[in-house]
């Protein structure tokens, strides 16, 4: 890799980890789509895979006294429930099913009717989530629309959404790692300089988010943040309709 090359993916790690560490989310929609650019292929998700969970447990260690540890561990039951399901299916899905479902799953939420909308302090919710957000991990790789419409719902303040979401975001990566175990990666594909400057770049745009997060009311984050997962959606359903329609356009 060039030096200037591994400038620009460096500052693309920083602005993207800065973003999420903003907001918890749409960072590493970003990060994706830039590094593929910048690098081939396996770099591109060995690098993403370390930076987004660098990026989460930085985000844990940040905002660990906001943590609300009852929500995390009734998820976990549904990560749990959903890894076994997997295992035993290895089913996998056609990559624009992928895209659709991840796209349309908070527009479908947004017109449920008002007592069945999410609400992250349900627990019947949170195992359904876990099961649904983990598959959907195990299936593309993310589910980050998805558990951020979880996490928006309900009434939990700004820190607590931010410190919750990245302890499942922590454990979906992990299950997903757990999940893939099998697939051995050629050392000699991974830039470990690259790899290490990842994960100081998480932690670096991560704790420079954090006093911009304390100056938002709770108000200002939720209107930016439904803005973003409305956007990431919309994105996804796009591309989705791109990859059914690509075949008969070419």
């Amino acid at each position: 890799m060039s030096f200037l090359t591994l400038v620009a993916v460096c500052a693309t790690m920083l602005v993207t980890n800065f973003l999420s560490g903003l907001f918890g989310m749409a960072g590493g929609v970003i990060l994706i789509g830039l590094l593929l650019v910048l690098l081939p292929v396996q770099q591109a998700m060995v690098l993403h895979g370390i930076t987004q969970l660098a990026s989460n447990i930085w985000r844990v260690v940040v905002w660990r006294a906001h943590i609300r540890w009852d929500i995390a561990a009734v998820y976990s039951i549904g990560s749990v429930i959903a890894l076994a399901l997997w295992s035993l299916t290895r089913y996998v899905p056609d990559k624009a099913l992928s895209f659709m479902l991840l796209g349309v799953t908070p527009f479908l939420t947004m017109i449920m009717p008002k007592d069945m909308r999410p609400d992250a302090e349900s627990r019947p919710q949170a195992v359904g989530y876990g099961i649904g957000c983990t598959a959907l991990i195990l299936l593309t790789g993310v589910a980050g629309p998805m558990l951020d419409t979880f996490f928006l719902g309900g009434k939990l303040e700004r820190r607590q959404i931010m410190a919750t979401k990245s302890v499942c975001q922590v454990l979906g990566h992990t299950v997903k790692l757990v999940y893939f175990a099998g697939i051995v990666v050629d050392p000699g594909t991974i830039d470990y300089l690259t790899a290490g400057l990842a994960i100081a770049m998480a932690a670096i745009g991560t704790a420079a988010a954090k006093p911009v997060v304390e100056m938002l009311s709770d108000k200002t984050y939720r209107f930016w943040a439904n803005r973003i997962v409305v956007s990431v959606s919309a994105y996804y359903t796009v591309y989705a309709l791109w990859l059914f329609a690509e075949p008969y356009v070419m």
